[in-house]
């Protein structure tokens, strides 16, 4: 149908009737008194024609415009400060006046999106202005804050340069062809340049940290102290760690308390969000619409600029092809990948503090810090291991269960499904619970660092060496050793790590591995004391990846075991305390469906003082042995020897004078000995 400009009752007649196309509005270059008359002119004339159209949204938004323009007539000085804002939002509503009457509904709905869109950031304009209008001491000052702060000029400069690319490409297609076709116009609105105006809606409008942020005092204080130092040089600040520990958040509010000329917020995920975030950096500063554009206009312009580079997670993308090269601006990176921290100054972001970490559980879960809440408080972050997204999730399940008391008793039994529950009313944009933002991580690792990480699961979730297994790697097979064939997948597994020609372990190969997982955060590394450790939800979660019938207990187990027969009997003790906690948490595996490595274990139980535990498991390895090899086997002589020799650690002289002296007389008659280990008797 047509859309001929046609002014509603009691509006002014247009200036221009019937055929002919109103031209783009431009503020007269004139005093700066008598702008507005003509914009509001213009606007009542399209909002009069958007009256007659079946197009809410273009009435809307023209409609919104013309009270803008009246908003600002109220305005009795100063009002030249909101003279781009306006002239810019006149001129995108003469532009879609324009088309629609030339091409119809078709090139009408296609701007459905970017209506509705301008038309929220233009009322939240006019809430502003009708605020800062009741505050009438200072209004010039509150404007240009008002206007620096949000920079809805920059915004509205997005939709405008967005919407006179499409019209362009109209105009080209009306040349080619007159009647549209939806599909054309469907590709033109959902090309990438779409994109840059989402993008454009970052700059200085980065989103203000959760409603319910606690804690996190001291890096604040440290960021503070880090930006606010004149250096002579870009300052660039890493915050990494772990997901779910609140590293965007932290730079929310630290953004939220400081005061930069301009923002830049890049969701750097991608490369290609990087890109379009750096387009949109300058088509709202009209320095071109290239990310080379945008990085040239922040070297060339020295004022106190911000640039936030979000989730640098990607260990793939080399993040210094983004930064721009100049000695001034300023930069924040969160990452999960602790090699960013070589940018700049860093912190490790990780756990809250207690007292932190129980009053986000309690604000969350909308409980009073009371004495009996804020015990049971405690018990549950404690239980959490003081993890920010952890507590949230927590909070958001007792707010909407209303038991604070139940929660631990249902967390023990439930806690996969707790930790990937993503609650209906969320205090921040982070989309992701616990168990899937690391979900995601997980599912960027290679086949062999996926497999590292899930056996370590099944260990403690501190103190794990490499020589664990480079240890296993070397294992010698003796007379007692499971068969070789039911070895063979863990074997497999050490295999990648080992000198196909020299059969040497290649620690290069397990350090790439092992720099794998830290670069999400699902592991870390002590430089002092060589070992490896995870966090204990991230070492629950990993466990919780797994199937219910899985070999990797059984491959762990074989490790472990092999691992203990190759180390030295004068290293044995200290290497027992390092073992102990993996041992005692992975078990000695059943014998029914993993290689028994028992006669491995016990020494460790001796080790490590747990002399109960040791006989035990000595007595089943006997009893085995016996039954598989006979009671004269060297084998079952050994472990009858090693049972003996824990009876004095228990005070029981007695019980192991007869074994000793038999498994004497035995080797005397025999005239040979097992070549295997011994333990002192007293």
């Amino acid at each position: 149908m047509s859309t001929a400009s046609l002014p509603t009752s009691g509006s002014p007649a247009p200036p221009t009737t019937g055929g002919t196309t109103l031209r783009p509005f431009k503020a007269p270059s004139k005093s700066k008194s008598d702008w507005l008359a003509p914009a509001i002119l213009t606007a009542k004339t399209i909002t009069a024609a958007a009256e007659c159209a079946p197009f809410p949204y273009i009435k809307g938004v023209s409609g919104t415009v013309l009270i803008l323009l009246e908003t600002v007539v109220r305005v009795k000085k100063n009002r030249e400060d909101l003279e781009e804002l306006c002239s810019s939002a006149t001129e995108i509503i003469t532009i879609l006046h324009n088309q629609v009457k030339s091409h119809g509904n078709t090139a009408a709905v296609k701007f459905k999106d970017l209506c509705e869109e301008l038309e929220s950031y233009l009322e939240a304009a006019i809430l502003a202005i009708r605020n800062l209008q009741d505050q009438s001491k200072g209004f010039r000052g509150r404007v240009k804050e008002f206007l620096k702060a949000s920079n809805l000029t920059d915004e509205i400069a997005g939709y405008q340069t967005q919407i006179q690319g499409v019209c362009s490409k109209l105009k080209l297609m009306a040349i080619v062809e007159t009647n549209f076709k939806v599909g054309e116009m469907h590709a033109i609105i959902t090309a990438p340049s779409f994109a840059v105006v989402k993008a454009v809606q970052n700059i200085n409008n980065c989103p203000l940290p959760s409603r319910i942020f606690q804690g996190r005092q001291a890096i604040l204080d440290k960021m503070h102290q880090f930006f606010n130092t004149d250096s002579g040089n870009q300052h660039i600040y890493v915050l990494y760690g772990l997901g779910g520990a609140g590293k965007t958040q932290i730079a929310l509010k630290f953004i939220e308390q400081s005061s930069f000329s301009n923002v830049f917020l890049l969701d750097t995920s991608k490369v290609e969000t990087i890109d379009t975030g750096l387009k949109g950096i300058a088509v709202s500063k009209s320095a071109g619409d290239s990310a080379q554009d945008a990085l040239m206009w922040l070297q060339s312009n020295d004022n106190n600029w911000l640039l936030f580079f979000n989730n640098a997670d990607d260990p793939k993308i080399n993040f210094n092809d983004f930064l721009p090269k100049c000695s001034h601006g300023n930069i924040i990176i969160t990452s999960r990948n602790p090699e960013l921290r070589s940018y700049g100054a860093h912190t490790l972001v990780s756990d809250m503090e207690e007292a932190d970490a129980i009053t986000l559980l309690l604000r969350r879960a909308n409980k009073e810090s009371s004495g009996e809440n804020l015990k049971l408080a405690t018990g549950i972050v404690k239980e959490l291991y003081y993890l920010p997204l952890a507590i949230i999730q927590a909070g958001a399940f007792i707010s909407k269960s209303e038991d604070l008391k139940g929660y631990l008793a249902l967390y023990h039994s439930n806690r996969a499904r707790l930790l990937s529950e993503k609650a209906a009313q969320s205090h921040d944009d982070y989309a992701q619970t616990v168990f899937t933002t690391w979900q995601i991580s997980f599912n960027q690792l290679s086949h062999h660092a996926a497999t590292l990480l899930q056996l370590c699961s099944f260990l403690h979730y501190t103190g794990i060496s490499e020589d664990m297994f480079s240890a296993a790697s070397k294992y010698d097979f003796p007379s007692w050793s499971p068969p070789k064939e039911e070895l063979q997948e863990p074997l497999e597994f050490l295999s990648h790590f080992v000198e196909p020609t020299t059969g040497e372990w290649n620690s290069l190969k397990f350090l790439d591995i092992t720099n794998e997982i830290k670069a999400y955060s699902l592991i870390s590394f002590d430089v002092k004391t060589k070992l490896f450790s995870i966090h204990p939800l991230v070492h629950a979660w990993s466990h919780s990846t797994l199937p219910d019938e899985t070999p990797l207990q059984s491959w762990m187990s074989s490790i472990l075991g092999m691992c203990i027969t190759e180390i030295p009997d004068d290293e044995m003790e200290l290497a027992s305390v390092q073992l102990i906690p993996h041992i005692v948490l992975l078990g000695y595996g059943n014998p029914d469906r993993v290689a028994d490595f028992r006669r491995a274990f016990w020494r460790i139980y001796y080790y490590t003082g747990k002399f109960k535990d040791a006989q035990a498991i000595a007595e089943q390895v006997l009893e085995r042995s016996k039954f598989l090899l006979g009671d004269d086997h060297p084998d079952t002589l050994l472990a009858m020897h090693d049972l003996a020799s824990i009876h004095p650690k228990l005070g029981e002289f007695q019980k192991a004078m007869k074994p000793m002296v038999l498994v004497l007389e035995k080797h005397q008659t025999s005239g040979r000995r097992s070549s295997t280990y011994t333990i002192d008797d007293g």
